[in-house]
C-alpha cells in the first residue's frame, strides 16, 4: 500500500512538474524577471475588447501600451480605458521600487503595480511581450521586478551618417520594449553637425553637409562616392524627439564633441581652429588633427554658447562632452595653445586639455548639470561629479569608481555593436572591425574587478551604434538585435541571468521582433557565433 501511495505521489509530482513547466515555457520574457511565480493551470486572455483600468497619474504609459496593442491587434480603435471595472488595472504604490513593478495575473484579470509611472511602463512592456508571444493567453500568477542598473544606455552616432525623426523614433522604440531608460545621442563630429543652435546657423548651414562619402574600408580610402551627404535637426524637432523619449520614461544624453572630433565645427566656423585654418567637413573615418584651439577664449566661449542652447532643449542632468581621441599637435605648434599653458600653469598640452574639460565642467555645473565624457576626460583630472564613460577597455572604470566618480561601463570590445557578430564574417557586409557575438555580450560582468562600495559607483551600462558603414534602419535593426536582449539582461537583470535557459527564451523573443516588424539578425538563431 505504501509502495502504490508513494508511486501515485511521484505520478502526481511530475505531472505538476510538467505542468507548471509548461506554463513556464509560456513565459519567455526579456529581460528575465526578478521573482516569477506562475500557477499550473490557467490563462487571463487579453483582447483588443480588453479594458484598461486606470487613474490619472497612470494614464500616460497607459496610452502608450494600448497604442502599442492597437497596432498588435491591426485594430481601427485604442484599447478602451477608464477609472472603473475589469481588465488591465494599473495603478502606483511607493512601496514598490521606482522602476519596479508587481504583477498579478488572475480570473479577474491583470492587475500591475509600479513604483512610479516608470514602473507601470516597464511592466507593461513585460505583458506586451506575453500577449503577442502567446496570443494574448497571459498565464495567472505572480511576477516582482525590479532593475538592477539605474543607467540602461544605449548609444546612436547620427553624425557619420543621418537618421531623421521617424528613424530616432523607431529606434526608441526598440530600445523601451527592453526597458532601456538612456539614449546616449551623439549629434557632432568630424563628418557632421547634426544639431540646429541658434546662436551659430553656420554649424548646420555649412557642417552638416559633406562634399562625398568613403566607399570601402577606412583602410583603403582612396574611393569616395562623389555624393554630397547631409542632415540635421531643427530644434523643433530636437524637442519632438526629446519630449517622445520622455513619454517612453527615457532620458536622451546629447553629445557635443569637444575639443576633437570637431571638423564640422571647424569648416563652419574656421575661428574655431588654432591657425583658423580652412578645412572641409571631414569624408573619411579615424581621426583627425584638427581640433578647437583650447588657447583662445573664444573657443570657450563658442562652447558656453552652444551648451546654453544644448541645456535648453534637454533636460537630461548629464550632457556629454566627448573628451575623446584628441590629438595635439595642433597645441604644440599654436601660440594661443602654449601662451594659455604657460599663463596657468600647466604641464603641457595633456594638462592643457584637463583645463579645457575642468572649466566646462565647472560651466555645466554652474548651470545645474553634471558632466559626463569618455574615459580620457580622467587624464587631465576632474572633479567627483563627472561622470565616466569607460570604452577603452574596463580599466578607466576601475579607476574612476575607486576614486568615487560615478561610472558607465561601455567597454569597446564587449559593447560596440557595430563589430561583427560572427567570426566568419560571412553574409555580415562590410563593418568595421571587431567580433562580439550575442554569447559574449550576455556573459558580461560590468562590475568586474570592483569589490565591495566600489561597485556602488558603477552607476550603468550600455551598448555603442556608430554609424561609419552603418546608412541605413534596416542595416541599425540588424546589428542591434538580437545583441540588444542581450544586453538588456546584463543592465536590468544582472543577477538573474540564466545562460541555460538563454536561447529558449530568445526564441520566444524572435516571434515578437517580427511581430512588432523589427528587423534582426538571423546568426544567433543559426547558432553561428
Amino acid at each position: 500500500m505504501r509502495h502504490l501511495l508513494n508511486t501515485i505521489s511521484l505520478v502526481v509530482l511530475l505531472l505538476c512538474t510538467a505542468q507548471i513547466e509548461a506554463v513556464a515555457e509560456r513565459l519567455h520574457v526579456i529581460p528575465q524577471p526578478a521573482y516569477v511565480d506562475l500557477e499550473a493551470e490557467g490563462h487571463y486572455l487579453v483582447t483588443e475588447k480588453t479594458r484598461i483600468v486606470v487613474n490619472d497619474e497612470a494614464w500616460n504609459p497607459a496610452e502608450i501600451f494600448a497604442a502599442d496593442m492597437q497596432k498588435h491587434f491591426g485594430s481601427k480603435r485604442l484599447m478602451k480605458m477608464g477609472k472603473y471595472g475589469k481588465g488591465i488595472k494599473i495603478r502606483t504604490d511607493s512601496c514598490v521600487p521606482a522602476e519596479g513593478y508587481e504583477m498579478t495575473v488572475s480570473e479577474e484579470g491583470v492587475l500591475i503595480i509600479g513604483g512610479s509611472e516608470a514602473g507601470i511602463f516597464y511592466g507593461l512592456q513585460t505583458l506586451r511581450q506575453i500577449i503577442v508571444t502567446c496570443n494574448g493567453e497571459v498565464p495567472y500568477g505572480f511576477i516582482a521586478d525590479e532593475p538592477n542598473f539605474e543607467y540602461r544606455g544605449v548609444h546612436f552616432d547620427v553624425s557619420r551618417h543621418f537618421f531623421g525623426v521617424e528613424d530616432v523614433k523607431r529606434y526608441i522604440d526598440i530600445l523601451v520594449a527592453h526597458k532601456v531608460n538612456r539614449l546616449h545621442w551623439h549629434l557632432t563630429d568630424d563628418q557632421g553637425w547634426r544639431i540646429e543652435i541658434k546662436r551659430y546657423p553656420e554649424l548646420t548651414d555649412k557642417g552638416s553637409m559633406r562634399k562625398e562619402t568613403l566607399v570601402g574600408h577606412g583602410l583603403n580610402p582612396e574611393k569616395w562616392d562623389g555624393t554630397p551627404y547631409g542632415g540635421y535637426y531643427t530644434q523643433e524637432q530636437v524637442r519632438e524627439i526629446v519630449d517622445y523619449a520622455a513619454k517612453r520614461y527615457m532620458t536622451i544624453i546629447p553629445e557635443i564633441e569637444m575639443p576633437g572630433h570637431a571638423q564640422a565645427a571647424l569648416h563652419a566656423l574656421p575661428w574655431l581652429g588654432c591657425e583658423e585654418q580652412i578645412v572641409d567637413v571631414w569624408t573619411t573615418w579615424g581621426v583627425t588633427p584638427e581640433v578647437m584651439c583650447a588657447g583662445k577664449e573664444t573657443t570657450y566661449e563658442f562652447l558656453e554658447n552652444v551648451l546654453l542652447e544644448v541645456i535648453d532643449l534637454f533636460p537630461s542632468e548629464l550632457i556629454h562632452i566627448g573628451g575623446d581621441e584628441c590629438p595635439k599637435d595642433r597645441w604644440k605648434e599654436c601660440e594661443h595653445c602654449q601662451a594659455k599653458i604657460k599663463a596657468e600653469g600647466l604641464e603641457g598640452e595633456e594638462a592643457l586639455q584637463g583645463y579645457l574639460v575642468a572649466r566646462i565642467e565647472r560651466f555645466l555645473n554652474d548651470h545645474g548639470r553634471k558632466m559626463i565624457g569618455w574615459d580620457e576626460i580622467l587624464d587631465g583630472g576632474v572633479t567627483p561629479t563627472a561622470t565616466v564613460m569607460s570604452w577603452r577597455g574596463i580599466g578607466g572604470g576601475i579607476y574612476a569608481a575607486r576614486r568615487g566618480n560615478d561610472v558607465v561601463m561601455t567597454p569597446m570590445s564587449l559593447c560596440y555593436f557595430n563589430f561583427y557578430q560572427t567570426e566568419s564574417r560571412e553574409g555580415e557586409g562590410l563593418h568595421i572591425g571587431g567580433h562580439i557575438p550575442f554569447e559574449k555580450v550576455y556573459s558580461w560582468d560590468p562590475y568586474e574587478g570592483l569589490e565591495g562600495t566600489e561597485r556602488e559607483h558603477i552607476i550603468g551600462a550600455q551598448c555603442n551604434m556608430w554609424s561609419e558603414y552603418i546608412k541605413d534602419m534596416k542595416t541599425v535593426e540588424v546589428m542591434l538585435l538580437p545583441r540588444l536582449a542581450a544586453m538588456a539582461e546584463v543592465q536590468w537583470a544582472t543577477n538573474n541571468r540564466n545562460e541555460e535557459t538563454i536561447r529558449e527564451r530568445m526564441e520566444t523573443m524572435r516571434k515578437f521582433y517580427e511581430a512588432c516588424g523589427w528587423n534582426y539578425a538571423p546568426y544567433y538563431f543559426e547558432g553561428r557565433k
